[in-house]
């Protein structure tokens, strides 16, 4: 195979971005996953859940507009920029559930793939996808269309839409990092 060495392992790509598919469940883990409730994930359908975002994104909003010196355009960036950076750390970047009764079922997969079963546009991922949109918008007019901020606040967008979009299921992304050995 030229993917593998002499010594039968994998080779390290030298690429600095690793774009790479995890692998479907073994069917062990598919039945842990029906078996146990997903509690890291069943609370976004709970009842207040949704009206959380909002709350946080008031209270960014309020704090930023506190702090001496910072503009209305800048206040509504850093509010933005704190939105998505906490909803992406949250829904993408950490994979399994900080739970120990599960037998591990959703170690590879990040909450948004937890959300619903993995189902696709159910109310609340169509909930937790239009949230960043609308700031996003509320960023852009406030900032009155200025095309710095409005870099800065498309750019935050992108960094939280893309991962939410169905040819992003179970898709990773890694810098400097070779793809996980088998």
């Amino acid at each position: 195979m030229a993917n593998q060495s002499q010594g039968g392992r994998r080779r390290r790509s030298s690429s600095i971005l690793q774009v790479y598919q995890e692998p479907p469940e073994p069917l062990e883990q598919l039945s842990d996953q029906a078996a146990l409730p997903n509690l890291n994930a069943n609370w976004v359908n709970a009842k207040g859940a949704w009206a959380i975002h909002i709350v946080l994104i008031l209270l960014c909003k309020i704090i930023y507009d506190i702090i001496p010196g910072v503009s209305q355009e800048t206040s509504w960036t850093l509010t933005n920029i704190t939105y998505m950076f906490g909803s992406y750390i949250m829904f993408h970047y950490v994979r399994g559930v900080p739970f120990d009764f599960n037998s591990g079922a959703y170690d590879n997969l990040n909450m948004w793939e937890q959300i619903d079963d993995g189902a696709q546009y159910t109310p609340a991922k169509k909930f937790l996808l239009t949230v960043p949109i609308m700031l996003f918008l509320l960023s852009t007019h406030y900032t009155h269309y200025d095309m710095t901020y409005f870099t800065i606040n498309f750019l935050a967008l992108l960094g939280v839409i893309i991962p939410k979009l169905p040819f992003s299921h179970r898709m990773r992304v890694g810098l400097f990092s070779g793809v996980p050995e088998d």
